[in-house]
Parts: C-alpha cells; sequence; structure tokens
C-alpha cells in the first residue's frame, strides 16, 4: 500500500499568484465559493505510515509542513517523518524548498545528473550540510528502492525516466537557440511503486508532449499525476497576464487535439489527477465550463491535502 498526500497543487506562485490579478486569481483571492488557496506543486509519499518522501521541495515547503500534521515532529526535540527528496526538474518550484530543510536534519536527495550539477555550481544550496545530506544520482529507466540518510529502505520504491520539457527558466541560455540549452533529464516524470510492484502510480507534473513511448508506460495504470498547468496553449496571452504558451514553458495544455484530456482518452487510467495546476487556468473554479469538462472526461483536480491510497 501506498499513501500520497498532496502539498502542493498549484504551479510557481502559487494560486492566486502574488502579482496575478486575472479573473481567477481574483476569484480565488477573493474566496469565492468553489475555489480554495493552492501552494506551489508538491507531494509525499509514504509506504509504512512512518517515513515519508518529498517530491519536489516547493518554495512553499514551510507552510505545508505546518498545515499538514503528518509531516509534524513527533520523536525528541528535533525530529522529521521527511526522510528524504526526489527532484523531477530545477524549476525554482521544485528546489527552493530545499533551502527549508537546512536544518541539521538527516536526508536523502535524489535527483538526475543535471539537477545535482546545478545545485552543485549554485553555493546557496551549500546550506544542505553533506554531513547531514547526502546527494544521490537517479539513474534512468533503473528502479530503484528510496532509502533514508542511514541507508534503510523505504520501502518506495521508483523508476525514473525521461520526458518531453524544457530547461528550467532560471538556467535558460538564449545563445544556444530555440530550446534555450534543453538536454535530456532536464524534465523526468517518476512510476513510485510500492514492494513487489503490488500497487504503482505516476507523478509527472511537467511534460511539453505525450510521445508514443510514453502513452505506452501509463496504458492501464492505477493512478497517473499529470501536468496541469494551462487549460491552453495561450492562455497567459489570452488572460492578458503574459506572453509565454504552455510549450515555451514546456506544458502541455488541457484541452483541444493536442491536449492532455485527448492524449488519455484511450489509455484507459482508472485515476487521472491535474496538478501543477497556474493560477490562470480557469479549472481552478469548481463551476466553470472547463472543470465539468474535465470532471466528464474523468479527471479530477489536486487540492492542498488531497490524500490518496492505493
Amino acid at each position: 500500500m501506498l499513501k500520497v498526500l498532496v502539498l502542493g497543487s498549484a504551479a510557481g506562485g502559487g494560486s492566486p499568484q502574488w502579482n496575478c490579478n486575472s479573473e481567477v486569481s481574483k476569484a480565488v483571492r477573493s474566496r469565492t465559493t468553489g475555489t480554495s488557496p493552492r501552494t506551489q506543486s508538491s507531494i509525499v509519499v509514504t509506504a509504512n505510515n512512518d517515513e515519508w518522501f518529498l517530491f519536489n521541495a516547493s518554495p512553499d515547503l514551510g507552510s505545508q509542513i505546518l498545515n499538514n500534521s503528518q509531516m509534524h515532529p513527533k520523536k525528541g526535540l528535533r525530529h522529521s517523518p521527511i526522510s528524504g527528496v526526489v527532484l523531477t526538474n530545477g524549476d525554482v518550484d521544485h528546489v527552493a524548498g530545499l533551502l527549508t530543510l537546512r536544518e541539521r536534519q538527516n536526508l536523502s536527495v535524489y535527483a538526475h545528473a543535471r539537477v545535482h550539477s546545478v545545485l552543485k555550481e549554485n553555493s546557496i544550496f551549500n546550506v544542505l550540510n553533506s554531513d547531514y545530506v547526502d546527494r544521490r544520482e537517479m539513474k534512468m529507466n533503473v528502479e530503484f528502492e528510496l532509502k533514508n540518510k542511514e541507508g534503510k529502505g523505504s520501502g518506495i520504491f521508483v523508476e525514473a525516466f525521461e520526458v518531453p520539457g524544457k530547461i528550467a527558466l532560471w538556467l535558460e541560455d538564449e545563445s544556444k537557440g530555440e530550446n534555450f540549452g534543453t538536454q535530456e533529464g532536464d524534465t523526468i516524470g517518476l512510476k513510485i511503486s510500492s514492494a513487489g510492484k503490488e500497487k504503482s502510480f505516476y507523478y509527472i507534473p511537467a511534460c511539453a508532449k505525450m510521445t508514443s513511448e510514453l502513452s505506452e508506460k501509463l496504458k492501464d495504470s492505477e493512478l497517473v499525476l499529470f501536468d496541469g498547468t494551462l487549460w491552453k496553449n495561450d492562455e497567459m496571452a489570452s488572460s492578458k497576464v503574459g506572453e509565454k504558451t504552455g510549450q515555451r514553458m514546456g506544458h502541455m495544455n488541457n484541452s483541444g487535439p493536442d491536449g492532455s484530456i485527448e492524449a488519455f482518452k484511450d489509455l484507459n487510467v482508472k485515476k487521472k489527477i491535474f496538478i501543477h495546476i497556474n493560477t490562470t487556468n480557469p479549472i481552478l473554479l469548481s463551476d466553470s465550463s472547463e472543470r465539468k469538462f474535465v470532471e466528464e472526461n474523468n479527471w479530477e483536480v489536486s487540492y492542498d491535502g488531497m490524500e490518496i491510497t492505493i
């Protein structure tokens, strides 16, 4: 059995984003019926109700820990049920929370070599004292058990795989052409399983395109938590809050013939949940036609504090 707790369900900046005054953001900010604020994307998973592993460490991690009693210290004067962290990319909304975990706490941090290299090059992450924090490289397409700093197994097994995406915004290099220096490993998805593979699910908070390889991997799965950033590709422009398209940011749109709802239509995934949802996305409004369409197509919209047992 695996337990999943959604700590944060929004994209970078949260919902409502601090400086966004789009119609959706205004509705959430004013606590319109059927809305709720969301912090930046992150989940935690446990196989034993004791030790939890964090998947992506958002800038909101401090408040997320405070708001979820499962994450509170329970043993002695200094303790955390968080045994380690797994990173799916180097985006600010997925790595900045590592700085919250700097207080002399034993942890293991798993990431692709590309992500570890950018963390190593940025000296601010040196606050993660190597006496307490092990940085462990994830090899692609190889299943392994997540272990705490002392090497004790968690009963959670992970297989990481590359998905179409883009280099983190803060690492873009315009001199390297239209892909801004994007390389393999800059965006990954995860298959997360219990011991013996009795239960498993997929966590893919960023994905720019559904490939035939990815669709084959996801077919008939129990649960997929998938990139829900934008309803439509030009949503930022049509909302008059920005210019970048979803594709420019490395995200699929939910709707349309090239969107994720259509891409999942024939995959027979039992439970499909959007996560990493942008502050402009109308699926955040429970009474919107977009939310209705999502639900009619057997998708759910994640929210902070959502609990899933598989």
